[in-house]
């Protein structure tokens, strides 16, 4: 080392222990706070990912091949037909879908129709049950026994046809909700000085409606088509013959053990959902910037035509989606479809239908629970360490960034990629491959960033004089986040857990790949019984799954009511 360098090492480290100087205790606490959160996100995101993208350059004896694998998987017409069938059939599934979605959340803000609180609940059914609920129910309605099975003239359920029906029960909740968000934000003046200049319903709607809400159907889109290419249970029940890519990467994976070629699809399935992420992004940052603080709330005004139409629709996809559940709850009930339709209750034997019985029904429940707990409080700090620190730009900046990677990485990639990470033999955290430790981990990973916008969501509206007032009257911070920060976001926080309970409970894509057989999960379950033909207890288990997230859900609903009237009586309180 020459003198020069030397000299600026030295000058470096005395400006390193100058500032390590100045920092307090509670300084140095959050340092180490925040290189731990971003030690973790990097471990359970940032290396996976890696490791995957390192693979696809890889054979599958480790050796580098250069681009050897996108040739291979290019040059096969099978592989590479699936790229287009993947596409076209999302994008219909993104048409049909975002047109009842925006039609559904119209009614739901824009009339005066009743029954809405009941048409919303409903609308939220989807969201409790697994993907792989619909693409069984579909086999009992439209399959080569299904009951309605002629209404599709000879055409077969196996293949786009129930794949498209399939997504749409799936995707249509996550869409609505933000086409609701986008239409409940409309300026009422706008619609006040259209009416003056004498503008009709039908050119008040595309002049006024349409533009108000553009950005949050651009979005729309892009979610839908993201969620309908990502996703791995409906096409994997009901695509027989017809191969996507999520179904590829399971093929590829757990079929031929081909982890180079599965690499390959995994990083061509992240190349939309990346785009989808960009643009969602930046049609956020527009929506945000058209908000006024002087807009007043558009409130309709009853017409008994549209009211009427609008309510005829809504109660349409309603039956749709009670359809879609009660066949499921049906057939799970029913002795042998459709030769014996008597009632029994056989097939919630599972210890007589499934080599495991009840166990992943339990695995369920306890990962839901942990990752619930846990994942909350870890999601919790990881925010307010984020939003509530004022040094440490450059890590804090780091985690931020790394917090909004999990939302454009979808499932089934994120489980592959923790295969090549977590398997590989020299990797010191190998141990925990096929244990509850790596399924909560991916969990948490998978559902990270919308647990992590909404805390710090939260966090963001705590006044900043409370930290003020702690650190004059020098009260620790952590003091301050017990008797302030915690209490406050307690309504967001339950949020966070019931999000991340529901979502274990009905996951497939993200842990499909991690499981051993002792902790297999209640989704994996009904999909294996599903593989063997054993439809009947694959939807008795999947209602399990349902009733729980029903259970939670309501259970929810009155903590909720007891939480809040706590936080607005501590409110009131501190003022």
């Amino acid at each position: 080392m020459n003198t020069a360098t030397t000299t600026t090492y030295h000058n470096h480290r005395s400006t390193f222990r100058q500032r390590l100087s100045h920092l307090g205790k509670e300084d140095i606490i959050m340092l180490i706070a925040l290189i731990g959160i971003s030690l973790s996100m990097l471990v359970a995101i940032v290396f996976p990912l890696f490791g995957m993208f390192s693979k696809s350059f890889q054979n599958n004896s480790g050796d580098w091949v250069g681009l050897g694998n996108f040739i291979e998987y290019f040059s096969s017409p099978g592989l590479v037909g699936s790229i287009s069938n993947s596409i076209w059939v999302s994008l219909l599934t993104t048409v049909i879908t975002g047109l009842a979605a925006f039609v559904y959340a119209y009614a739901l803000t824009r009339s005066c129709m009743p029954g809405k609180k009941i048409f919303r609940a409903l609308s939220s059914i989807p969201i409790l049950a697994p993907s792989l609920l619909p693409a069984i129910s579909l086999v009992y309605l439209l399959g080569n026994q299904g009951l309605i099975r002629e209404i599709l003239m000879g055409e077969s359920v196996y293949g786009p046809i129930g794949i498209v029906i399939g997504m749409c029960f799936y995707i249509f909740p996550h869409i609505l909700m933000i086409m609701i968000t986008a239409l409940s934000t409309s300026d009422a003046r706008l619609y006040e000085a259209a009416e003056v200049l004498g503008a009709g319903p039908v050119r008040i709607f595309f002049t006024v409606t349409l533009p108000g809400a553009r950005y949050g159907l651009i979005s729309a889109a892009f979610v839908a088509f993201t969620l309908a290419i990502t996703d791995f249970g409906i096409p994997k029940v009901i695509g027989g013959n017809f191969n996507v890519l999520a179904t590829d990467i399971y093929k590829q994976v757990v079929g031929q053990q081909n982890f180079s070629i599965g690499a390959v699809v995994g990083m061509i399935l992240l190349i939309p959902a990346l785009v989808s992420f960009a643009v969602d992004r930046h049609v956020r940052k527009k929506q945000t910037a058209q908000m006024s603080a002087r807009s007043e709330p558009y409130r309709p005004k009853p017409h008994k035509l549209r009211d009427g139409l609008l309510f005829a629709f809504c109660t349409m996809v309603a039956l749709f989606l009670l359809t879609i559940i009660g066949t499921a709850a049906f057939s799970s009930l029913v002795k042998f479809w459709p030769y014996e339709m008597s009632l029994t209750l056989q097939h919630y034997d599972f210890n007589a239908n499934d080599p495991n019985g009840w166990a992943p029904f339990f695995n369920s429940l306890t990962l839901s629970a942990v990752t619930a707990v846990v994942g909350t409080l870890m999601i919790f700090f990881g925010a307010y360490f984020v939003e509530k620190t004022k040094q440490f730009v450059l890590i804090r900046s780091l985690v931020q960034v790394m917090a909004m990677v999990p939302m454009a990485v979808p499932g089934m990639v994120l489980g592959l990629a923790y295969v090549f990470f977590f398997n590989a033999p020299g990797n010191p955290l190998n141990g925990i491959y096929g244990t509850m430790v790596i399924l909560g981990l991916s969990t948490i990973a998978h559902f990270y960033t919308v647990s992590h916008l909404t805390l710090t969501t939260a966090l963001k509206q705590i006044d900043g004089e409370f930290e003020a007032v702690s650190a004059s009257l020098k009260a620790p911070f952590y003091k301050t986040v017990a008797r302030v920060h915690f209490p406050i976001c307690l309504p967001a926080i339950s949020d966070v857990a019931i999000y991340l309970f529901v979502n274990s409970m009905t996951t497939v894509s993200a842990v499909v790949f991690l499981y051993a057989p002792d902790t297999k999960l209640a989704s994996i379950s009904v999909l294996n019984m599903d593989d063997v033909g054993d439809q009947a207890p694959a939807a008795a288990m999947a209602m399990m799954i349902v009733m729980t997230s029903i259970a939670v859900k309501t259970l929810h609903v009155f903590i909720t009511k007891g939480i809040n009237a706590r936080t607005n009586a501590w409110k009131n309180a501190s003022r």
